[in-house]
């Protein structure tokens, strides 16, 4: 069995590979994602290497090979159903569970995952509108754009959120934003440091910060 240490850097890796352009995962990248120094980094890299789990080249860096991909998107279906169940059944916030999710995930068996997609009705998305890897290891993808790359005067619906720290899950919920809220584009001028949006019969702002952390259909 995969140690909880090998699951946690397989599965940044593999984010971090998807919101790349395609190019090797770098060993700084992955010290700032999981909070550890790019010596503990390197270290836990040769070992993927020697497992077969990833291809580790220095000072190039790293990708997942087809079992690496196949772990890390395993350990992604379970946090992202654990979190979906406690937000239907224990009624949890969105900016509550993704901690949660986190110890969790090591601590149950796919047949239990599987049980709890079961359960729900086998959803697509997860809470932050992340989409929930199958049991075959296939995941879709959907086709989403950054809020603040898109048109003024069109109407979006939010998808998925990327930064899911609590904090900015809060200032989300404040503006009155979640998975699903649909909002017209009514300006959008990149030379501003925010983008404004209508929601319902009002109008708000939204750093060009914020707009960036959304994904929107």
């Amino acid at each position: 069995m995969p140690s909880l240490t090998i699951e946690n850097y397989v599965k940044a890796i593999y984010l971090l590979a998807t919101q790349g352009d395609g190019a090797a995962v770098a060993t700084g990248q992955i010290a700032t994602a999981l909070g550890v120094l790019p010596g503990t980094v390197t270290s836990m890299l040769k070992t993927l290497d020697d497992s077969k789990l990833a291809t580790y080249t220095p000072y190039e860096g790293v990708r997942l090979t087809a079992a690496g991909r196949g772990l890390a998107l395993r350990v992604l279906r379970r946090h992202r159903l654990i979190e979906l169940f406690l937000t239907r059944t224990l009624d949890l916030a969105w900016d509550e569970v993704h901690e949660e999710a986190e110890h969790m995930e090591h601590a149950v068996s796919d047949w239990l995952v599987d049980r709890i997609d079961t359960y729900l009705g086998h959803p697509s998305t997860d809470p932050h509108g992340d989409p929930i890897p199958k049991a075959d290891g296939t995941v879709a993808a959907g086709p989403d754009r950054v809020l603040a790359d898109c048109t003024a005067g069109k109407r979006y619906r939010i998808a998925r959120v990327s930064d899911q720290s609590p904090e900015f899950l809060r200032h989300v919920s404040q503006v009155g934003l979640e998975i699903g809220t649909e909002v017209t584009l009514v300006a959008n001028e990149p030379h501003r440091d925010n983008v404004m949006i209508q929601l319902g019969e009002k109008e708000k702002k939204l750093s060009r910060e914020a707009a960036g952390k959304l994904m929107v259909r």
